[in-house]
């Protein structure tokens, strides 16, 4: 008796790999809502008033096939980054975008670098191309571009990645480092920058898009700073040459009309999201108080999230992690150490901040372990 489909040796030799558990996975799993969900780096903050008319009204024409082209949203990231039409690209999220360029420029046995320890959707991707991942460790809880820019130069590699700000640790490199690393790049390598967290950066790690140079493909999404998060948005900007070849293999399809209406309303409205950064900082400051009040050191950081040392190793912040789902509290960790003595907290409402506050010393008092 045969089994079907007949997979691929590609697919055959893959383990079966979730790049996140989702909270409502975890849910399903107590039997219980988290108290607190502060775990994916999702905006607590909601939408732009402006997106949420524009959704209400898309809504009307939810028949209707989306625009494949996305238009008069292309246009207006085109306006606002000082590029043309065909340097822009939208997806259903960078996660999508991450898996196209992958398949754009990657053959099975071909090397690809990262950080090890680093956003794991992008390794997902890798492997689910033949890929064969290069990965180099932080150093001190930052990206270590030397070593990236080494392993390029060692491997031939076509494509590296590069989060700026990052995730899991949510540091970050200057723009002038930046722009070093991106000079010393061989003419053959692909950099994938993302800069999903952008919008919480300090100015000296923000630089304005060029979409002249071929060796790099900017990412920018929705789901953080505008809050779009379930609505699936982001966009990558690159030469006219990149998109098209991305062109040839993503799905037209992909960005709904809702979403596409969405995202262009919250692009005019940087009142709001100033707003949401403003009461990001606040909210980093007072995690970063939590851990220096009970003993803990904290990661600056960048993005929407803390990284808060558990004082230990992996074992000991897998142990409070999981006290801390038991208590109804939703964070996650990084995978690798010695980033993995850190839990990850995403910078919630003052309520759920309050609320995480109040959980998470009394787990820490009760475990009695200091670093």
């Amino acid at each position: 008796m045969t089994t079907a489909p007949r997979f691929t040796t590609l697919v055959d030799s893959l383990p079966s790999t979730i790049p996140f558990v989702g909270p409502e996975t975890l849910e399903r799993q107590r039997g219980e809502a988290f108290q607190v969900r502060v775990g994916a780096n999702e905006s607590a903050f909601g939408v732009s008033p402006k997106a949420v008319e524009a959704m209400w009204e898309a809504v009307a024409n939810i028949a209707w096939y989306n625009d494949p082209e996305a238009y008069d949203l292309r246009n207006a990231i085109a306006a606002r980054h000082g590029v043309s039409l065909d340097e822009v690209l939208l997806g259903a999220g960078i996660d999508e975008m991450l898996g196209n360029v992958v398949r754009m420029v990657i053959e099975p046995g071909m090397p690809v670098v990262t950080s090890l320890g680093a956003y794991p959707t992008f390794n997902y991707h890798v492997a689910g191309f033949g890929g064969v991942l290069e990965a180099v460790p932080y150093r001190d809880d930052r990206i270590d571009l030397e070593a990236l820019l080494d392993a390029v130069r060692r491997t031939e590699a076509r494509l590296v990645y590069l989060a700026n700000p990052d995730n899991p640790m949510g540091t970050w490199h200057d723009a002038a480092q930046v722009r070093a690393f991106i000079d010393e790049l061989p003419e053959s390598t692909l950099l994938v920058l993302d800069e999903a967290y952008i919008e919480f950066a300090p100015a000296s790690a923000v630089f304005p898009i060029d979409a002249d140079d071929p060796r790099v493909i900017r990412m920018r999404t929705f789901s953080k700073a505008h809050g779009m998060a379930g609505a699936r948005i982001g966009y990558a900007i690159a030469p006219s040459r990149t998109i098209g070849g991305l062109g040839r293999i993503r799905n037209h399809f992909g960005v709904n009309r809702i979403a596409q209406a969405g995202a262009l309303a919250s692009l005019g409205d940087a009142e709001f999201i100033a707003s949401v950064v403003d009461e990001v900082a606040r909210g980093r400051n007072e995690y970063h108080t939590l851990a220096r009040r009970l003993g803990l050191a904290s990661v600056p950081s960048a993005t929407n999230f803390v990284a808060i040392d558990a004082g230990g190793d992996g074992d000991h912040a897998r142990a409070l992690l999981a006290r801390l789902q038991d208590e109804g509290v939703f964070v996650r960790m990084p995978g690798v150490a010695p980033l993995d003595r850190c839990i990850r907290v995403t910078v919630g409402t003052a309520g759920e901040r309050a609320l995480f506050a109040r959980i998470f010393e009394a787990v820490v008092n009760e475990t009695g372990e200091k670093p």
